[in-house]
């Protein structure tokens, strides 16, 4: 059997990199990041940009992904039933809750958004399709969990595939890094129907989502909506439950969409 090819594990390698970083990165980010040589690092960039993949700033000098990127993403989220099963709940959710929705799978052990709705004012916002989150940091992420077993990271180094092992970075004060809490949170989840975060990932904003289920029952998404704290959290910090309210229906009518009996 062939083995691998270095210069492509190389080139997916940058193009993981410049999918972080939203400003774009300078050949000696990209090289120092990646501990290539700046010379094999131009090499792929440049090839890279050759095809669309990648392109460069012709100001800063920076190299952010390309346009090609852009169409190849979109086939794939094309493709997913999960998102097209859930387009027209997903944009009357938004109508309802005032709020942005996002509708994430499990990739590798983060938050993959596979449809957003923007929320629905004049406001400026970014597109979140194609991002990564963490899953203990976000609604979504803390409703896979609760309702998918595969999501939960491995707490021993020994025993996690390729070294996964449960990490809970702190994003903001509020993140829960602790293993304990972080269970209860999810016990408290499976019991509810329903998981939300406060300033978890986001100082002053709040995430609400609920889990979707296939016609197996089994847990393959979850859609929520996410805003400032002032609208979606009371004073005393409990969550609107009408928005909760809204999140749940969302999540039941897709669910019915891809076959599970109402419930």
């Amino acid at each position: 059997m062939p083995g691998r090819i270095q210069s492509i594990e190389r080139a997916a390698a940058i193009l993981r990199l410049l999918a972080s970083g939203a400003r774009g990165l300078s050949l000696a980010e990209i090289s120092r990041s990646l501990e290539l040589p700046k010379g094999t690092a131009l090499g792929i960039l440049r090839t890279l940009q050759h095809v669309g993949f990648v392109e460069q700033d012709p100001e800063s000098g920076h190299y952010r992904l390309g346009g090609g990127m852009l169409s190849l993403g979109t086939r794939y989220l094309d493709g997913n039933e999960l998102r097209t099963r859930a387009l027209n709940w997903a944009d009357t959710l938004a109508s309802r809750s005032g709020e942005s929705v996002r509708i994430g799978t499990l990739h590798k052990r983060q938050v993959l958004i596979v449809h957003h709705v923007f929320r629905p004012d004049s406001s400026a916002q970014t597109l979140d399709v194609g991002t990564l989150l963490p899953l203990h940091a976000t609604a979504i992420g803390k409703a896979l969990m609760a309702f998918d077993p595969l999501a939960v990271p491995d707490e021993d180094p020994a025993t996690a595939d390729d070294g996964d092992a449960l990490t809970l970075t702190s994003f903001t004060r509020h993140t829960v890094t602790s293993p304990a809490t972080l269970e209860q949170q999810l016990v408290e989840v499976r019991d509810s129907g329903w998981a939300w975060e406060v300033e978890e990932l986001v100082e002053g904003e709040v995430s609400i989502a609920a889990p979707i289920r296939d016609r197996r029952g089994v847990t393959v998404g979850a859609i929520g909506v996410r805003g400032a704290v002032e609208r979606l959290a009371s004073s005393e910090g409990k969550p609107d439950m009408e928005q909760v309210s809204y999140v749940r229906d969302a999540a039941r009518a897709i669910s019915r969409e891809l076959g599970v009996t109402p419930y």
